[in-house]
């Protein structure tokens, strides 16, 4: 049996270019193109293929938030992006929405063909420059998880405040103490978290939320 692929993409040169190449393997075949985020929400489901490459800006839609709203409707389809952007935010979001990789375009067909086969035997297949990325992040994500465990519950529940946006005195009303007190709090905070300011605290906090 051959691994079905459908392509969500809007380049129609390079969508074509990769079905072409799919349809050439021994066991691969493309079932399905499609040239809108539209027609893949319209129809993708119909094809159930065990692979779908997924581009991340389309005309109509972002491709991240097409996996999000697929891959519930097609739990066993793998979802591969297949992109030109190596923006880490990008990446996470993708990965979190139910990808389980992540390609650049620049890839050789050799490349894209292989990672179809590895997604349908369980790997998460990514570029190596994505690869590192995603490592990285979780090793910071991993120190800011340590850090912020130095933290008492008082300056836990302060630092989500702040990550909330509330000001100083809105915090001191809410847990009935002194702003010099929740000043107090913040500087131990900002110690132990190693950071020099409120936007540091509050995105090292937003860190380990991934």
């Amino acid at each position: 049996m051959k691994i079905t692929v459908a392509i969500v993409e809007d380049e129609k040169t390079y969508s074509n270019t990769l079905r072409k190449i799919i349809n050439h393997q021994n066991d691969l075949i493309c079932v399905a193109q499609f040239f809108s985020g539209k027609e893949a929400k319209n129809d993708l489901e119909k094809y159930h293929p065990q692979v779908v490459l997924m581009d991340v800006q389309l005309q109509d839609a972002i491709g991240t938030d097409l996996v999000r709203i697929l891959k519930p409707l097609l739990p066993e389809t793998k979802f591969i992006m297949c992109t030109t952007f190596e923006d880490e935010e990008i990446i996470y979001e993708a990965l979190k929405n139910g990808a389980c990789g992540y390609l650049l375009k620049d890839e050789s067909m050799q490349k894209i063909t292989s990672s179809i086969r590895d997604a349908v035997d369980g790997s998460a297949p990514m570029s190596n420059t994505i690869a590192q990325k995603v490592l990285s992040f979780f090793q910071k994500n991993q120190q800011a998880d340590n850090e912020l465990r130095t933290l008492t519950p008082k300056e836990m529940e302060i630092l989500k405040t702040l990550s909330e946006g509330y000001l100083y005195k809105e915090i001191a009303d809410q847990k009935c103490i002194s702003i010099d007190t929740v000043k107090k709090h913040i500087g131990s905070i900002y110690r132990k978290l190693h950071v020099a300011n409120k936007i540091e605290a509050v995105n090292k906090y937003n860190q380990t939320k991934y």
